[in-house]
């Protein structure tokens, strides 16, 4: 056993961290992820999670996982978008409330979001749990 496999079990067993949460690291680890020649943690995978109350029989639990590769490609792809479409998606967002330039999206900006994006998590309205990490 590897010293990085002890600590993710001994955090799992002192409660600093859940089974799924364990789970996913001990994957990590096996899928040969790590950190790049530069120290940078290698992320493949955007997941989101939404799990039900605890005390909810009919609640469902999602479990999305999208490859950042696709993002990315979706993101080069958005600059052949003529300016015009992209103005009026600018316009539907902005009438959302989301104040977001459509033209100005780079793959790089993705990579500064994953940097900063560590395991976030959110109650919706205490019915539902919903995680939102990187792998």
């Amino acid at each position: 056993m590897s010293e990085e496999q002890r600590k993710i079990l001994e955090m799992l067993v002192s409660g600093k961290i859940t089974i799924d949460d364990a789970e996913r690291l001990l994957g990590a680890l096996s899928s040969g992820q790590g950190t790049d020649e530069k120290g940078k943690f290698k992320v493949k995978y955007l997941r989101v999670v939404v799990e039900p109350d605890p005390g909810d029989k009919k609640g469902e639990r999602v479990n999305i996982r999208v490859p950042l590769k696709l993002i990315r490609a979706g993101l080069k792809l958005a600059s052949v978008i003529p300016k015009d479409a992209q103005r009026k998606v600018n316009e539907a967002l902005n009438e959302k409330g989301i104040n977001l330039d459509f033209s100005q999206i780079r793959a790089e900006d993705l990579d500064v979001l994953v940097e900063q994006l560590d395991d976030i998590t959110v109650d919706v309205e205490g019915k539902e749990k919903v995680r939102v990490f990187c792998e």
